[in-house]
C-alpha cells in the first residue's frame, strides 16, 4: 500500500456523527488513509485557529462532509477558508444522501470509498 495520507476533516459541529462514521469506516476497511482526528474540541477557546491552523498545516489534504449544517457552520468556513489559504488540496464530501447543499468553492463529491480514495491519491 503506498504511504498514508494525513487528512484534515473539517466539518459543522451538528454532523459529528458522520465525521465518527468515515473515522470508523476507515478503521474498519483497508482504508487509503490515516486518519487523524485533527478537529479541535473547544471552538470558543481564544487560540483554536492557531491551533488548527498549525494541524492545517501538517494535513496532506481537507475532506470537508458538506451539509446544510455547513452554510451556518462559522468554524467550517474558516476551517476552509484556511486550508485554500494554506495551498491544501479540498474535497467536499456530502455528509447525507438526501442533502446536497453546494458550499462554494468545494468541488463536493458523493461519499464513496472510491472518491475518497481518487482524492486521496490525488494529494
Amino acid at each position: 500500500m503506498a504511504d498514508k495520507k494525513v487528512v484534515f476533516i473539517a466539518f459543522a459541529i451538528e454532523d459529528e456523527k458522520q465525521r465518527d462514521l468515515l473515522k470508523g469506516q476507515s478503521l474498519h476497511t483497508k482504508s487509503p488513509f490515516e486518519y487523524i482526528d485533527m478537529s479541535v474540541k473547544e471552538p470558543y477557546d481564544k487560540d483554536w485557529k492557531d491551533r488548527v491552523r498549525t494541524r492545517i498545516k501538517r494535513s496532506d489534504g481537507v475532506i470537508a462532509l458538506v451539509s446544510k449544517n455547513s452554510l451556518k457552520s462559522s468554524g467550517q468556513k474558516w476551517e476552509i477558508q484556511c486550508a485554500k489559504e494554506e495551498g491544501r488540496k479540498i474535497r467536499g464530501i456530502w455528509a447525507y444522501s438526501d442533502d446536497r447543499t453546494d458550499l462554494e468553492g468545494v468541488n463536493t463529491r458523493v461519499w464513496t470509498w472510491d472518491n475518497i480514495k481518487d482524492f486521496i491519491d490525488s494529494l
